[in-house]
């Protein structure tokens, strides 16, 4: 039988009945009604059940939205195959800073809400933050490959309530066991750009380990955790790879493995790669000007792939509705993929998509020694605005990571 105090705190009935109803279970089982062995100690405020700290936006904006607050909604298993994870470490990745000043906002709304139901600014309070490394809390009913207690880290999909928090709730997969050789603070810096790589050079640019050794890597503006991450990958695989980023990162990308490291204010970058080898995939992680020049170091009617990571999908979405932003999107990336195909050369769009099997392949990398994340500074939780502010300023080097938890 179900203790009546248990079945209060489960289904908030008035405590003054269940009160009631564990006297007369006491009196009929003849139990002493304060004894330990018998009565679990229990709260009965429904805000310690309900409620857990976070950092949030009620607006969109710059750094002055960002709000700490105690009182964020505790994630809710809503379907089976989900978990909820405490948060042990958290980073901050670009997507996070356009998220806060609203870029993005119609079409994540539309994921969040398919059918329009629910009213206008609906996704507030939101929590940003893509990255996690944490401990399984609890788990849904469908999933038995993860259990409570097992360490796991996992990158959140942008229209779901992020990991600025003390816990966040995962689809199984999204998550991965995370690699036993790093810390839950190290493990917060690779999630969501090793999904972007992933995304980016094996679904879209069709890179694989069989297929590397064979290919000359070619990425644009490579200091960041996309391009590091990239490096590595590709260079674990047996690759050649080119990469270009400031002065003051080249020794950085050495050491990760680079082949050649290329400083794009020294002379003309354009001049300098056309002079190289022609490259088979070529990872874009700038966009703009380098689109017009960089296809043109793709070895052409070889099956090159130019991939670039800035595409206009979302600001089109944000400027001109759903229906007529999809529409001028897929003018857009049909015109420039047919115009570059009469010369030869692939052009794709790479974007971001949760993957918990590439964590996995991540992971295996990672405790071999292979790849390693690339971590600039860590910030405490309390001083995230700060962190969003470094992020914001650009120019970095590695991942800026939140610790939540220390470890």
């Amino acid at each position: 039988m179900l203790c009546p105090l248990k079945r209060a705190a489960c289904l908030n009935e008035p405590v003054t009945f269940c009160l009631t109803a564990w006297l007369q279970l006491c009196k009929s089982r003849k139990l002493n009604t304060f004894d330990s062995r018998h009565c679990r100690m229990f709260s009965t405020s429904t805000q310690l059940r309900t409620v857990m700290p976070a950092w949030v936006i009620d607006k969109y904006g710059k750094n002055d939205v960002l709000r700490f607050t105690t009182n964020a909604s505790f994630p809710i298993i809503d379907y089976p195959n989900e978990v909820i994870v405490k948060v042990h470490a958290a980073s901050l990745n670009p997507i996070d800073i356009t998220m806060r000043n609203g870029y993005g906002t119609v079409a994540l709304n539309i994921r969040r809400d398919p059918l329009n139901i629910k009213s206008t600014g609906n996704e507030f309070p939101l929590i940003l933050g893509r990255d996690v490394s944490g401990v399984i809390m609890e788990r849904g009913l469908d999933i038995s490959y993860y259990k409570p207690g097992d360490e796991v880290w996992a990158a959140v999909p942008p229209w779901k309530q992020g990991t600025f928090a003390e816990f966040v709730v995962l689809s199984a997969n999204e998550i991965s066991h995370k690699p036993k050789t790093l810390t839950h603070t190290q493990a917060a810096a690779l999630p969501y750009v090793a999904a972007t790589v992933w995304s980016a050079l094996v679904n879209t640019a069709g890179l694989s380990k069989e297929n590397c050794p064979a290919k000359r890597i070619l990425v644009i503006g490579a200091s960041g955790g996309v391009g590091t991450c990239a490096i590595q990958l590709m260079k674990a695989w047996g690759a050649n790879v080119t990469a270009t980023c400031s002065k003051n990162a080249v020794n950085l990308l050495k050491t990760l493995g680079a082949d050649h490291v290329l400083d794009y204010k020294e002379g003309c970058i354009k001049t300098t790669l056309k002079s190289l080898k022609q490259f088979d995939v070529i990872l874009d992680c700038v966009g703009g000007e380098t689109e017009k020049w960089a296809l043109d170091c793709l070895k052409p009617w070889s099956g090159a792939k130019y991939v670039t990571l800035v595409t206009p999908f979302l600001l089109n979405t944000d400027r001109l509705g759903i229906a007529d932003g999809m529409l001028q999107t897929g003018v857009t990336i049909g015109t420039k993929a047919l115009k570059h195909l009469c010369r030869g050369v692939h052009y794709r769009w790479g974007f971001f998509a949760p993957n918990g099997p590439a964590l996995d392949e991540f992971s295996e990398l990672v405790d071999a020694g292979k790849v390693r994340p690339v971590i600039e500074q860590v910030f405490q939780f309390s001083e995230l605005p700060q962190a969003f502010q470094k992020v914001e300023n650009g120019h970095s080097r590695g991942k800026t990571v939140i610790s939540i938890i220390d470890g």
